[in-house]
């Protein structure tokens, strides 16, 4: 697939796909950092997922020509080849293997889609925030001599809104972390310094151990909706 299409750039904030337009082409994602974001009912734009290098974004328009259900904006200075949408359909029903690679893609963000709208509906915060980092760790993570570097740049604001929680919220389960010696954090900088601690934080049964018990009894008031921060195909 590499050999299709042609090579485009992208500069910080660069739009390469419009939620509510048609879909005629799809995006391989060469390097760099992007976000998929959508508007919420009352009119933000919230941030669904992230995409790098390797990643597919705006193939479920191809597919099925209705319109896209999200943008993707540029984290910053990025490249990808823009393949139009017959070229790709044609290189999917020519080689079996790529197909099955895009179909399980697919189904890799379909599958996350609905982990997260089965987590904002029924699991606390700070075992929302512990998932959503140890999937970011595990999908982007670049290992280092102290831990897992997650690669992406994420504000506070942007992470609660990946978890679907209020940022006083994820800020106190941060905390809780950090004091535990599971992660350090910086600006736009997440390192996993304890993998196996974050992947039991991310157990629903260990979510009383995240969040300081003064704060725990708070939960459930601060969860936005699952359709203000609901994760889509793009």
């Amino acid at each position: 697939m590499i050999r299709l299409g042609r090579r485009v750039r992208f500069e910080r904030g660069e739009r390469l796909l419009r939620e509510g337009e048609y879909g005629s082409y799809v995006f391989l994602l060469l390097s760099g950092w992007y976000k998929v974001l959508a508007r919420t009912p009352d009119d933000r734009e919230a941030l669904l997922a992230v995409r790098a290098g390797g990643d597919l974004v705006g193939e479920l328009a191809c597919f099925d020509a209705q319109p896209r259900v999200a943008t993707v904006v540029a984290a910053g200075r990025g490249s990808a080849k823009l393949i139009g949408r017959q070229q790709f359909l044609d290189f999917l029903a020519a080689y079996e293997e790529s197909a099955q690679a895009v179909m399980c893609a697919v189904a890799g963000k379909l599958r996350w889609a609905t982990r997260r709208r089965q987590d904002f509906g029924s699991c606390p915060v700070g075992t929302r925030v512990a998932r959503v980092l140890l999937e970011l760790a595990r999908a982007y993570g670049r290992p280092c001599a102290t831990g897992v570097s997650i690669g992406v740049s994420l504000t506070q604001p942007e992470l609660a809104e990946l978890v679907g929680a209020s940022e006083p919220s994820v800020h106190r389960v941060l905390r809780s972390l950090r004091e535990r010696g599971v992660v350090e954090t910086g600006y736009r900088r997440v390192l996993v310094r304890d993998l196996p601690e974050l992947t039991i934080a991310a157990d629903g049964d260990a979510a009383q151990r995240i969040v300081p018990a003064s704060t725990s009894h708070r939960v459930a008031a601060t969860t936005i909706a699952p359709t203000q921060a609901r994760a889509r195909l793009v």
